[in-house]
């Protein structure tokens, strides 16, 4: 049997271990809304806001639940408006001046630059969700120029994360109802997949990774996401998706990131059930090999208790730790 990669590897190498299939140690852990220096990751905002108010202009009205809430209302409610709208500018030295420091505590942890809400979903955050719906079906043409444009500003976003020496890039966009993908797959094909396949090859050239974050059941694109070079794809609602399905067709070729549930098992199931599903997921999706990515998010606003909170935590660094002696972080 091949020897398993050094131990003592930094968590900054263990990631990249997992992503490209080079056995690590562990199984890596990314801490996303507290704790983060628990875990082998630390995120940097790529993208700008002035509080509420993003840089593409849409504002977020929170709600009473504690959750992220919602966008106001469309930036560009008619192809008219967008003759006004102004599309954010770089300004490279603002947007990453706090790089440095951010680096300086990130120390041998993996440098995750995220974007924030991306692609598709900044879409129906400009032009409102109905509108999108209807743009992709009655006006390729632009609906299509708009997406360009948006792909091609986050690309600038690529370029600057490589240039300040992260090693990925988060995007967050979500397809997936519980039931199944916002449109049609064929649609899809047609209008999404060789934009973000175009995405995917820039960052490559730059010499980054490209996690893919989605909600939802995505089951119909997973293989797409793997074709066109996704490196970590995160399954945020793996109760909504055939987990067992997605492990027999791309199980040692993907790398996964994927939560306790935070819809079923993570907020009404015991510590015994948050550590068996663990268990499941890894056994369905990982390997020895790598590719398996435990994700730990407070989900407290959707009921979560402070004792399952730190279950999932204990569950993945349990994932962690099962080859590697018993250490503990």
């Amino acid at each position: 049997m091949q020897k398993r990669t050094n131990e003592n590897d930094t968590p900054r190498r263990l990631v990249r271990r997992a992503i490209e299939f080079q056995r690590p140690a562990r199984v890596p852990v990314w801490f996303f809304n507290r704790d983060h220096m628990r875990g082998d990751i630390l995120a940097y905002p790529l993208c700008m806001s002035d509080g509420a108010r993003s840089e593409w202009g849409y504002e977020m009205v929170t709600l009473d639940d504690g959750t992220m809430g919602q966008p106001s209302d469309p930036v560009i409610p008619s192809w008219d408006a967008l003759d006004g709208f102004v599309f954010p500018e770089l300004r490279p030295e603002m947007r990453m001046e706090g790089v440095s420091e951010f680096l300086a505590q990130a120390g041998d942890r993996y440098r995750l630059g995220t974007l924030g809400i991306s692609g598709f979903n900044l879409y129906t955050f400009l032009r409102g969700f109905a509108n999108s719906m209807v743009d992709f079906l009655s006006d390729a043409r632009r609906s299509g120029q708009l997406l360009d444009r948006i792909f091609a500003f986050e690309c600038k976003l690529f370029t600057l994360a490589a240039q300040h020496g992260l090693d990925g890039v988060h995007l967050s966009d979500d397809w997936g109802s519980q039931d199944g993908l916002l449109i049609s797959p064929e649609l899809w094909r047609e209008m999404f997949r060789r934009r973000y396949e175009a995405q995917v090859a820039h960052a490559h050239r730059l010499g980054l990774h490209v996690w893919f974050h989605c909600c939802g059941n995505i089951l119909a694109i997973v293989k797409d996401l793997h074709q066109i070079g996704v490196d970590v794809l995160n399954i945020s609602q793996p109760n909504v998706v055939d987990i067992p399905r997605v492990g027999r067709d791309l199980r040692g070729r993907q790398c996964f990131m994927v939560p306790i549930s935070y819809q079923t098992v993570s907020i009404s199931g015991t510590p015994a059930d948050i550590r068996r599903e663990a268990k499941r997921l890894y056994e369905c999706l990982g390997s020895e090999e790598g590719g398996f990515i435990g994700y730990v998010e407070d989900y407290a606003c959707m009921g979560m208790s402070e004792e399952n909170y730190q279950a999932c935590a204990r569950a993945f660094l349990h994932l962690q730790n099962k080859d590697n002696g018993g250490r503990t972080k």
